[in-house]
């Protein structure tokens, strides 16, 4: 896997940098749209720490100026319905720090503005990555335990509604009967399991 490039900044292309190595090869480079690496002339030396993508008919690079970045980027990616572009939409949003303290403090409207990523994704990113991503005391606001709580909730009632529509529910019907279960802090599979049995 390429993980790290080394060479001359040839020029920007459509989101991307193009690096020519020393061994005369040059790769494409997606870069954030705020990245120190657009701040080069070319001619200049760079260097990047780079995750590489792979498709069946497909090499992608995408490329950052420090580690710290790359591990954000790769901790995006991993979670379900963020793929590599969108990821680098995230990126672009503002520098580490920034992104970081939105997914620390619960900040669904700031994390939405990236392209490919809506409120639910939002969503699962806080509830995924804010007890995950390393930050510093100085970047580390009061976080919103009462956002993550009932984040937690509304996605396992979500996820409740979905599986008993599989099982042949109107979709009123699961809604309806998921939502008039009192308790708040229950997991999908209890929330199922609740309606199942009023449903019947």
């Amino acid at each position: 896997m390429i993980r790290h490039l080394r060479g001359e900044y040839l020029n920007y292309d459509k989101g991307a940098i193009v690096i020519e190595t020393s061994s005369g090869v040059g790769f494409r480079v997606m870069v954030p749209d705020n990245s120190p690496l657009l701040l080069k002339g070319e001619g200049d030396i760079v260097s990047t720490f780079t995750y590489l993508n792979v498709k069946e008919d497909n090499l992608t690079l995408f490329g950052f100026h420090d580690q710290e970045s790359l591990r954000l980027f790769e901790q995006l990616i991993s979670i379900n319905g963020v793929g590599p572009k969108a990821g680098i939409s995230i990126m672009s949003l503002a520098d580490v720090n920034t992104i970081k303290s939105y997914i620390i403090n619960g900040d669904v409207k700031s994390l939405s503005k990236a392209n490919g990523i809506g409120k639910k994704t939002s969503e699962r990113i806080i509830l995924e990555l804010s007890e995950k991503i390393e930050v510093n005391d100085d970047i580390r606001g009061e976080v919103n335990l009462d956002y993550i709580i009932s984040g937690r909730l509304v996605i396992a009632k979500n996820e409740a509604i979905v599986a008993l529509t599989t099982l042949g529910y109107s979709k009123n019907e699961a809604t309806t009967y998921v939502e008039a279960i009192k308790d708040n802090d229950l997991t999908t599979e209890a929330y199922i399991k609740l309606a199942l049995k009023n449903l019947m």
